[in-house]
């Protein structure tokens, strides 16, 4: 199964000072090294972490999957056509929030997602939907043209104890459904070190993408040795 490292929050700590450290790049290269076979990066309107140029130098130094993160703007689009990355996936985009805070809206949006996967894929950019685990959300991504859906997993991360069986099988049936209708399947957000075992377990996930729990593991271990480590669970998973 595909693991990808998720470098923003790398970013984040360089952007408390406005300076050149840490080096996002430098932290895919590590990454890398551990284990990762993809590096995503989101690349938000207002630039608060990961910067053009970010995108532009892994552009030239990363051999395995990048997953660029964006919201369905005509400059991102544009931005995406311009530098290439190995697969695009669109994400919901708010200014306030911390981190994206949920799935793609896709009923409010479908002209927008229409247009916006369209223009993506004319250019051989493959195009990934982050998704709610809701079986309605999987048909309408195929209706839409996408490649892929990112199955957003934070309200199984998120939930209590009691409530956490429930939310994996939302997430469970949510693949299910996805591998069934032909669309390639991703899993993430909030997965860590003590509840990514059961999301890798599941039959039909092509890749996990995972960033806030491997940056804030590599802040006392290093990024090499994270990265084997989340690596190690998933292959255990099975």
């Amino acid at each position: 199964m595909l693991l990808g490292v998720n470098i923003d929050h790398v970013a984040t700590v360089r952007q408390a000072r406005m300076g050149h450290e840490p080096d996002p790049v430098m932290a895919a290269s590590l990454a890398i090294i551990g284990g990762a076979d993809g590096i995503t990066l989101h690349l938000r309107e207002d630039r608060r972490h990961v910067s053009d140029r970010d995108l532009r130098v892994l552009r030239d130094v990363v051999k395995v999957e990048l997953n660029l993160e964006m919201a369905a703007t005509d400059e991102m689009i544009k931005i995406a056509q311009d530098t290439m990355p190995d697969m695009v996936t669109i994400v919901p985009e708010k200014r306030q929030e911390l981190t994206t805070e949920g799935g793609l809206d896709l009923k409010s949006n479908i002209d927008v997602l229409t247009d916006a996967i369209k223009s993506l894929k004319g250019a051989g950019l493959p195009v990934s939907l982050f998704i709610n685990p809701d079986i309605g959300d999987v048909e309408i991504s195929r209706e839409l043209g996408a490649d892929m859906v990112e199955i957003h997993t934070g309200p199984y991360a998120d939930a209590s104890a009691s409530d956490r069986e429930k939310e994996l099988v939302k997430v469970v049936k949510s693949i299910e459904r996805s591998v069934a209708v032909g669309l390639k399947t991703n899993a993430g957000h909030g997965l860590n070190y003590s509840n990514v075992k059961p999301i890798a377990a599941i039959e039909g996930l092509r890749g996990l993408y995972i960033g806030h729990s491997i940056v804030s593991r590599a802040v006392l271990v290093g990024f090499e040795k994270a990265v084997a480590q989340m690596r190690e669970l998933i292959d255990g998973a099975k």
